[in-house]
């Protein structure tokens, strides 16, 4: 039976999935799931990049036969290996704060609005171009590959670069779709570090004979999570937003090509390459992750109990969820109360009260964030699509299509392994057509919920 092999790695967990067309459609099994724990070393947060290889190959040799594999993981951040081949260090997380040094640097050779110009990128403190330049790779540095492409390499020996996830890094021409070397070059960051470019769908190499599973081929898909996942948004037409909603939440529209006007700059959106040489333009709203933090803080494993008690109480305090203090590690429930303080607003107290203010603050983060896309696209939005980890939350929801007053489309919750699946399906002849195609195929057997705004 024809198979393929999702790898999705996320900020907190990784999966191997395995999609198999089934009647029209693609029936979807999770295989395996390992966790994703961040190590601080060397005064550095870094991802243990070796712990997830070794939970991708377990994955693999769980999933049995597979026609290919696909791999996807977070945006900008990266591996070096030396000449031979090895790992210089372990990738660091775009949560460490090595980048506050360097910005400033980069924006005086390179002011904001001409960086937009040239690269349509969001500015966020991570961008990889400011990893660069915060932290120059050592002189035995020979390459540096993206997670998803080093987890490629490692499986196949064979470099490349998607260009999904190269769009994020704030060095790639989204018109060209080509490395921007005169950014680079202005940064002080070698782009040549970066081995060349390929497109979901592309070769990317069959398993080496000592992973021991025989030469299954590799393929690019869209390796940055998002772009498979807006490929698994089951919308009909084009009328549409998509919310990818997980520790993130990408909040945009499809365009066929970038938009790169200083409106767009100020009002924060971002232009990243998407499958078929469309266009994501979206705003990354911090998402669940606030949520997450706090239920560490307090111990609390039970996301379906703190929604349940946050749907029985009325619309509290809004914070703004994109506000810095947000973004690290640390007490969040004492910065949500530091906001509403600051704000004149009621403090919340109880974690039903916290979970209730995050949850209605993620709404009009949405609401604004599409509002605001279709103010500076001109594109009409008669849906909005819930899709990733935040699907499963019905009170999110209810309260998006009730802030955004159109109805809310929930699911698929695995929306980013659909899309991985679907690219590779495409690839190998068992399915064809565009995104429109590819999409007919994902509504097919598909419960999907409808919320309407009250």
């Amino acid at each position: 039976m024809t198979a393929f092999a999702a790898v999705d790695l996320g900020a907190s967990s990784g999966r191997v999935m395995v999609g198999r067309p089934a009647d029209g459609g693609i029936e979807l099994t999770e295989v395996h799931r390992f966790p994703n724990q961040p190590v601080r070393t060397d005064g550095r947060l870094r991802w243990d990049i070796a712990a997830l290889y070794r939970g991708v190959l377990d994955g693999l040799r769980a999933a049995g036969p597979v026609s290919s594999i696909g791999i996807d993981s977070w945006a900008v951040d990266y591996g070096l290996l030396d000449a031979g081949g090895a790992l210089v260090a372990n990738p660091v997380h775009y949560r460490d704060a090595r980048t506050d040094a360097a910005i400033e640097r980069v924006l005086a050779a390179i002011p904001l609005p001409e960086l937009y110009a040239n690269t349509g990128i969001q500015f966020l403190p991570f961008n990889t171009l400011f990893q660069l330049a915060a932290d120059p790779p050592p002189p035995t540095a020979a390459r540096a590959l993206l997670v998803p492409d080093l987890i490629a390499h490692w499986l196949t020996g064979v470099p490349g670069t998607e260009e999904t996830n190269a769009s994020t890094t704030a060095m790639l021409d989204p018109r060209t779709r080509q490395w921007s070397r005169e950014v680079a070059d202005r940064a002080g960051v070698d782009v040549g570090l970066f081995p060349p470019l390929r497109r979901p769908g592309d070769p990317a190499g069959v398993l080496r004979p000592e992973i021991g599973l025989g030469a299954v081929p590799v393929r690019a898909v869209g390796s940055h999570d998002t772009a498979s996942a807006v490929v698994g948004v089951p919308a009909e037409g084009e009328d549409f937003a998509y919310i990818s909603s997980g520790t993130w939440s990408l909040v945009g529209v499809e365009l066929d090509a970038p938009l790169l006007s200083e409106d767009a700059r100020q009002a924060g959106f971002t232009n990243e390459a998407g499958v078929d040489g469309t266009t994501r333009f979206l705003r990354n709203v911090t998402g669940l992750w606030i949520l997450q933090e706090c239920q560490r803080v307090w111990g609390c494993r039970d996301t379906a109990r703190l929604v349940r008690e946050a749907a029985e109480l009325p619309r509290g305090p809004v914070v703004d969820v994109d506000d810095a203090r947000f973004l690290p590690p640390g007490d969040m429930p004492s910065r949500i109360a530091g906001a509403c303080r600051e704000t004149g607003q009621p403090v919340p107290g109880t974690p039903a009260e916290v979970t209730r203010c995050v949850l209605d603050s993620l709404a009009e983060a949405y609401r604004r964030a599409i509002d605001d896309a279709v103010r500076i696209t001109g594109r009409r939005v008669e849906v909005v699509h819930v899709v990733g980890g935040g699907a499963q939350n019905e009170l999110l929801c209810q309260l998006t299509a009730d802030a955004c007053r159109r109805p809310v489309v929930a699911g698929p919750v695995e929306a980013t392994a659909l899309g991985n699946v679907l690219v590779q399906a495409r690839a190998h002849g068992v399915v064809s057509g565009g995104l429109a195609d590819l999409r007919a195929v994902l509504r097919r057997g598909r419960q999907l919920r409808t919320h309407l705004p009250r």
